[in-house]
Formats: structure tokens, sequence, C-alpha cells
């Protein structure tokens, strides 16, 4: 074979715009499709591209090869015996001229087959890794400054993800990235929902968000998505779906490999849905579970993105939850504490969040002056936050603290209605 032939599947391979192990991925992927046993190593692919003459694909390979480029193994620069010419090579009983208008020829073959439009500009790897950076900042966004500004970004970026998908030109892994990122941005916006309403809207993009990821077949943005059910779940009242979320996602888990933070976000959700339900000795079975997995969790090497916030923070402040809800909150205060001084920089609307809990808690304690000081430092930073779950909880505590007869308590309450004016009530 002449050394043209041998880097004809190079320059099929680039015009598609797969980088070797991008392509050997794909490869695996379409034969799981087809339910076709056949493997590839970026080795192989190398030999196969460089070597004269290349060494033949076995049968399930060249059935792979042909699926993806939509051509014949010979036009990809194979010496092919006459007994393996395939279907793709007979399309058609009227000859060569109707096969290659069939498979339109060369490379724009392969880019009708492995691109979804021909139409609009070419998306690589370089726009992929910038709506990704324009994903991770949301979660700075969210943190930093609440649910209702990292929404305005959020839907700015889905019109950006979903126009790339709908009118430009890219691969099948390219197309998967954009459709994990588009799943992954949809459970950040069930959180912002869950954090600022419509509740109704926000269960409705969860579910979106879940879908999404069965369709591309990912395990951990299905448990990214079914976390953010779990509590938008118990904030609507369905218990009943909250709690079955949590068992699939124990199962989803298993089955997909995931690590042990993952399996403690998991544990923290069963224990929501524990405490919610007022089953003290179940909320106590899934916080021992969650400091199991809590134990393990430095031995994970790859922690998504949505998993990171847990942390022994999240621990102090479930557990917390649970004391609060058999009515004793001297014994929450403790993990509160522990939870607001655990929290670094770059966390405000959780520090807020976290701290109104821990005055609301003291309040509740009969601790009035501390408590009140509490509020008065989530005062400090409310103008720089714009969420309505803390909105309802400052009013919440300015309606206890009134019935208060006290100088500090008077003035907490004062405060917080010049604060909140405007705001949720």
């Amino acid at each position: 074979m002449a050394d043209s032939g041998v880097s004809r599947l190079a320059g099929l391979r680039k015009a598609a715009g797969y980088t070797q192990v991008a392509f050997v991925s794909d490869f695996v992927r379409e034969a799981a499709r087809l339910a076709i046993d056949a493997s590839l190593s970026v080795r192989q692919l190398r030999r196969w591209e460089s070597e004269s003459p290349p060494p033949l694909p076995h049968p399930g390979q060249q059935a792979v090869l042909e699926a993806m480029f939509g051509l014949p193994l010979a036009e990809m620069g194979f010496d092919v015996p006459s007994h393996r010419h395939s279907t793709v090579e007979r399309i058609g009983d009227d000859g060569e001229v109707k096969r290659r208008a069939f498979v339109s020829g060369s490379g724009a073959a392969v880019a009708a087959t492995i691109l979804p439009n021909q139409r609009g500009p070419r998306i690589g790897a370089g726009e992929v890794a910038a709506f990704r950076a324009r994903l991770v900042e949301l979660y700075t966004v969210d943190h930093r400054s609440g649910g209702i500004p990292a929404k305005a970004g959020a839907q700015r970026l889905e019109q950006h993800i979903t126009r790339a998908l709908s009118h430009s030109v890219y691969t099948s892994g390219v197309g998967r990235d954009l459709q994990a990122m588009l799943s992954e941005l949809h459970s950040n916006q069930a959180w912002y929902g869950y954090d600022s309403g419509p509740i109704g809207q926000a269960r409705a993009v969860a579910m979106e968000a879940l879908t999404a990821a069965q369709l591309i077949g990912d395990g951990l943005l299905q448990l990214s998505a079914l976390e953010t059910l779990v509590l938008i779940d118990i904030k609507a009242d369905r218990l009943w779906e909250a709690a079955s979320a949590v068992e699939f996602a124990y199962g989803l888990a298993a089955r997909s490999g995931a690590g042990p933070t993952v399996h403690l976000v998991i544990a923290l959700r069963e224990a929501n849905v524990a405490t919610n339900a007022g089953d003290t000795a179940a909320a106590r079975r899934a916080l021992s579970r969650v400091l199991s997995y809590q134990s393990r969790a430095d031995m994970d090497t790859d922690v998504p993105d949505w998993a990171r916030f847990a942390s022994p923070i999240e621990i102090d402040y479930a557990t917390a939850d649970m004391y609060m809800s058999v009515g004793d909150p001297r014994r929450a205060v403790p993990f509160l504490r522990a939870a607001v001084d655990g929290l670094a920089g770059g966390y405000a609307r959780n520090t807020a969040w976290y701290r109104s809990k821990l005055a609301s808690t003291l309040l509740d304690a009969g601790e009035v002056e501390e408590a009140c000081a509490e509020m008065g430092t989530v005062l400090d930073a409310y103008g720089e936050i714009d969420s309505d779950r803390l909105t309802r909880r400052i009013d919440a505590f300015q309606r206890t603290a009134t019935a208060i007869d006290t100088a500090v308590a008077r003035d907490t309450s004062a405060r917080i209605r010049e604060a909140t004016r405007g705001g949720c009530t």
C-alpha cells in the first residue's frame, strides 16, 4: 500500500474533528450502541494510521469503523480481501454511482455521519472548555451572591448551549459533552429555584436535568439531578417522592461506581428526608452513614463539581437540623457554631444562611442577645445577597423577636424591617 493510503484514516479522523483519544472513546461508545464486541486502544489506532500496510481490523472493528465513517473499510486506507467487503460498499444493486450518492464520498461523508448538523459554526474542544468555564463560574456566583443573580447567568448560558446544539457542527463526542453540560446546568437551575422559587418550576427543571442525563447515560449527572430533586420534593411536601429518589440514588451510585463523596451527598439527603418525616431513628442511621462516607472521602480522586459542597460543615448542619426537629435547640447550637466557623471565604450566601439558622436556633433556646448579635452579622452582609429563602428565614426571626420585650430584640426587629423592605414576607 502507498504511503498516501496509510494516512487516509488519520485524514478522515482529523476532518471529523477527533483527537486520537476522543476517537477511541467514541469508537467504544459506538460499539456498545451497535452491540458489537469490539474494542480499540490509542496504541492500535496509531498503528492503523502510521504503519504501511496497516494491520487489518478484525470484523467487529470493521463494522464499527464503517458505521462511524459511512465508508467501506477499503476507502479508509486498508487492504481489504474480497470476502471482507462490507455491506456499506454494496448499498444498492445498481453500482458505484448510487453507492457514492448514498455515502456522499470522501471527507464530506464523514462529516455528514459524525456531525449532526453541517450548518453554522464549528464547535470543538475550545468552545466546550469555554462553556465549562462559564458553568463553573455560576457555582461561584451562587456561593457569593445567591440563586437569583446566578439564575440570570444560567439562563444566558442555557440559550448559548442550546443554540450550539441546534445550529452548529460538532462531533458526537462534543455533542455529548454539550448535552452533559446542559443537564448539569438544569440541575443548577433547579437549585436556584429551590433557593428562590418558584418551587413548581424548580421541580420541572430538575426533572428535565434528570431526563437529559438519562438520555446520555451519565449516572453521576443523574445523581446530581436527584439530590436536588430530593430537597425540592421536601419543600413541596412530597416526602414519598423524596424517599423514593434517595433509594433510587443509592442503587444508581453503586451501578455508576460513584465514590464516597457522592454517597455522602445521598446519605445527607436521606437524613433530610428522615428529619422532615419526623423519623429520628432513621435520621440517626442516615447520619451514621454520612460519617462513614466522610471518613473515606479523602480517597476520592475525581469528585464532580456538584458534589464538592459535601463536607463536615454539611454534616454539622444536618445534625443540628435533626435536634431542632425534636425540639432540642440547645443541642443543635454547637453543631451550627461549628458549621459557621468552618465556612471559608467566598461562601457569603452559605455563611449568611447558616448564621441565620444559628441566630434562629439561639432565639428558640432563649439566648436572645446572642441570637440578635448573630442576626446583626447576617444583616451586615444581606445587601450583597439575593436569596428569597434567606429573606424568609430573616422575616421569621423578626416575627419571633417582635414578641420579645427587650431593647436588643426591638432594635434587631426594626433593623430587619428596614433591611428587608420590599423583599419576601
